[in-house]
């Protein structure tokens, strides 16, 4: 991926700065485009959150991300799934807003804060975040990530079109690759030793080696992997995230998998745990 210049100072992969101002954008019109008065009540799919607490999950989110992009530290759960569950749980427990105008206001001016701060750190920097210490282009990376997450879940509460598409996917990429060993599910890996290829139809690929419930990635595929896994690559995000189940997925031919081992691809993506 190519690297350009964003503002005066700073670096960003090229697209995602417009990435993360156009997403905070799109959910802020799902946000406007609720029903008034009980809006913020609404039921999200897949999640036990209404509207209003997964909105406000977001505008807490990205009000974390700026301020670590601005070199703060914020401790926020150990990475693991549980502890950052119990997190976010504490944070809406302590922040009362609720409704969906207002959210989509700071959500939108926190992505921009976020981007402003970014452009002074320096590009090798080691950032402090939820899922440990991370480069300010990985963190670009994880706060487009998360928001696509969350978008995609308030779009389906609203009965909007979700904002994901493949040149968004493909801008999540520098942190999925970076967050799958930190978040593997021991029990799924434990025992497991295979090589896997995952080649995006945008074009995009990387690797992922499990040797005995080891887990690494690589920006490249492996030479000889057991099993190549092809997707489309809105459905493997969501498969990433948790929010689709692997098997409508390959029925419907968005997701193939071949190689010596076929019948891992639609084990592959229980082997890690959203967070």
């Amino acid at each position: 991926m190519t690297v350009g210049r964003v503002g005066a100072i700073g670096l960003l992969p090229e697209g995602l700065a417009e990435a993360i101002r156009g997403t905070a954008e799109d959910i802020a019109a799902v946000l406007r485009a609720a029903p008034g008065g009980d809006g913020a009540g609404l039921p999200v799919p897949r999640s036990a959150w209404t509207l209003g607490e997964a909105a406000a999950h977001l505008a807490q989110a990205n009000a974390l991300m700026a301020d670590l992009a601005a070199g703060h530290e914020r401790p926020y759960g150990d990475g693991t799934p549980g502890s950052l569950a119990a997190a976010n749980e504490r944070a809406l427990a302590g922040f009362e807003e609720r409704a969906p105008g207002p959210l989509a206001e700071m959500i939108t001016a926190q992505a921009e804060a976020f981007l402003a701060s970014v452009e002074e750190r320096d590009p090798k920097e080691l950032l402090s975040t939820p899922l440990g210490a991370m480069r300010p282009a990985v963190l670009g990376s994880y706060l487009l990530t998360h928001m696509l997450g969350h978008g995609y879940d308030l779009a389906l509460a609203v009965g909007r079109p979700h904002m994901l598409d493949a040149h968004r996917v493909d801008l999540t990429l520098p942190f999925m690759i970076e967050a799958m060993p930190r978040v593997t599910d021991p029990a799924a890996v434990a025992g497991l030793t295979a090589r896997f290829a995952v080649r995006l139809r945008s074009g995009s690929s990387f690797g992922v080696l499990v040797t005995d419930g080891a887990v690494e990635t690589s920006h490249e595929p492996p030479a000889r992997p057991d099993c190549t896994i092809l997707t489309e690559p809105v459905a493997f995000l969501l498969l990433g995230l948790g929010r689709m189940d692997p098997w409508p997925v390959i029925a419907r031919g968005k997701a193939l998998g071949w190689g010596r081992r076929p019948w891992l691809a639609p084990r592959f993506p229980r082997l890690f745990r959203a967070p």
